[in-house]
């Protein structure tokens, strides 16, 4: 007698791990077969041997236990065929049966091609949600529905073996002149598709490497950054205590005085402040959402008054949740337009290598992370050593820090006086 159980290879795993059946013959004989399969161990029933299919992100789990049934039967009958032949099936054999039969393409309809692509992509993306980094995860999926989006305009059958150099060409080329993104966009999306190949073939899902000769010039956009006079309008604008506007002001101005990123803004506790002693002035301790470094950042008048507001529930909405990104971005061009950060600025952005240059109120491009390259530019302006500031920063290299340098040309004007005699202006 045979029987046949579904186990996971490393259950103790945080990531999604492969799969295996395990035929028992006369509770002696146990060959283990992979499946092919995989599966993160928080979505499997161990006393099932089935993966969850209620709740939310279950939805496809279903289709994954159909899978298993089936593997079950074709085990079961592979070794009853052997049986009645008077041997055992090996496990090249067990193998092969357990592998799901190809289905035979129609010619008429080659986009049904590429399922396990897009499954494993699924399982990509999963995979990332389920490491704590959803924003990363969001930014996988739109990487992808960009592609499929290329697929069903071109009738071209994505699949681990078709992803050439050629394709990815084509693909960059139709995110340019159809889905109009920029220079710096698609680089992005291709970026995350090479990184997810690279996963899949870490993974054995495959060998195909050809993307990685696909390219697609980036161009650094600016990042504008507030100067003294500007964040100083901005503290000093009357503002109804407790409105939104205040507590926008208030997570803005923490981030200008902390140089901390939205998403450790609003993760920030009572258990991240260290209080005041004889020898450390204030400050928080927090791992960097982004990067996961510990970063300890001291905390001036100004900043740990806010902090004391947050922890305190005061900057929360009305929902008693903190601040949306999106909502903060859309409260800040109120708030800088309100102040007088009205400055002409120009917008560049490449598409083909072509610059399309605009102009618009510096007010217009005020979001949250306008705080962090203000954070940078002031102190460095104040004579912070930039290894200091960057270790405030949680920066770990010069040349992901060196884009939240703001030099303006006063400031090169007065570092150059510094080091050379300048002519009289009488």
């Amino acid at each position: 007698m045979a029987t046949v159980s579904f186990h996971l290879k490393e259950p103790g795993a945080d990531r999604p791990t492969a799969i295996y059946a395990l035929l028992t013959i006369d509770r002696r004989t146990r060959i283990k077969v992979y499946t092919g399969q995989s599966l993160h161990p928080s979505k499997w029933v161990k006393a099932d041997q089935r993966a969850q299919v209620r709740g939310k992100g279950n939805e496809l789990n279903g289709h994954l236990n159909d899978a298993l049934i089936a593997i079950a039967e074709r085990l079961q009958l592979v070794y009853a065929e052997h049986l009645a032949a008077g041997m055992l099936p090996t496990a090249a054999t067990l193998r092969e049966a357990a592998a799901p039969a190809r289905a035979e393409e129609p010619i008429a309809a080659p986009i049904a091609l590429g399922g396990m692509f897009w499954q494993r992509y699924e399982e990509w993306v999963t995979y990332t949600r389920d490491a704590g980094t959803v924003r990363t995860a969001q930014a996988h999926a739109t990487a992808g529905r960009h592609l499929r989006e290329f697929a069903d305009s071109t009738g071209y059958a994505v699949d681990f073996d078709t992803l050439s150099t050629t394709v990815g060409d084509r693909w960059a080329a139709y995110l340019l002149n159809v889905a109009k993104l920029t220079d710096n966009t698609i680089n992005k999306h291709l970026g995350r598709v090479k990184s997810f190949m690279k996963w899949a073939a870490k993974r054995g899902y495959t060998e195909n490497t050809a993307l990685d000769r696909v390219s697609w010039a980036r161009r650094e956009p600016d990042v504008i950054a507030l100067a003294a006079a500007e964040l100083a309008a901005l503290e000093d604008l009357p503002l109804a205590p407790g409105s939104r506007l205040d507590k926008a002001r208030a997570w803005f101005l923490l981030a200008c005085y902390t140089g901390l990123r939205y998403s450790d803004l609003v993760s920030i506790r009572p258990q991240h402040l260290r209080p005041a002693t004889a020898a450390m002035p204030a400050l928080l301790r927090i791992t960097a959402k982004k990067t996961r470094s510990v970063v300890n950042i001291p905390l001036s008048t100004s900043a740990l008054s806010i902090v004391n507001r947050l922890l305190a529930g005061e900057l929360a909405s009305i929902k008693s949740q903190p601040i949306t990104n999106p909502v903060l971005n859309r409260f800040l061009k109120e708030l800088g337009q309100l102040a007088g950060i009205d400055s002409p600025i120009e917008v560049i952005r490449y598409r083909g290598g072509i610059a399309d240059v605009t102009t618009c109120p510096k007010y217009e491009k005020l979001t949250v992370h306008t705080a962090r390259r203000t954070f940078v530019t002031l102190n460095l302006g104040k004579g912070m050593s930039a290894e200091f500031v960057m270790k405030l920063t949680g920066h770990t290299s010069y040349k992901s820090f060196q884009r939240y340098v703001n030099l303006t040309p006063q400031r090169v004007a007065e570092e150059f006086a510094k080091f050379h005699e300048m002519p009289s202006t009488h």
